[in-house]
């Protein structure tokens, strides 16, 4: 009989989770809100910062938040086809 041991990833090793801020589109999904968030990069060939954006779908349990809002949102695992993201908070109303 074998002892196999199965290592568990150190919680101080993990790596941290992705969070972003932007701005509420939509609320109007049940426990999903659409967030917009814009990133100032760089234009590959002449080089002017340019403003892009990005919406992202996130889970709201509570169905706080509402259009015009800032807010937090945090990676987490898949919860749908395109629900990726989690609310941490409001950060403005």
């Amino acid at each position: 009989m074998s002892t196999e041991t199965i290592s568990t990833p150190n919680p101080e090793t993990k790596p941290a989770r992705k969070e972003r801020t932007g701005e509420v589109l939509a609320s109007k999904m049940q426990k999903t809100i659409v967030v917009r968030v814009e990133r100032r990069v760089p234009h590959p060939k002449f080089k002017k910062i340019v403003r892009v954006h990005k919406k992202f779908y996130a889970h709201d349990e509570k169905n706080e938040a509402q259009p015009g809002d800032r807010v937090l949102i945090r990676e987490i695992r898949p919860l749908s086809k395109l629900k990726r993201w989690e609310l941490v908070s409001i950060l403005k109303h």
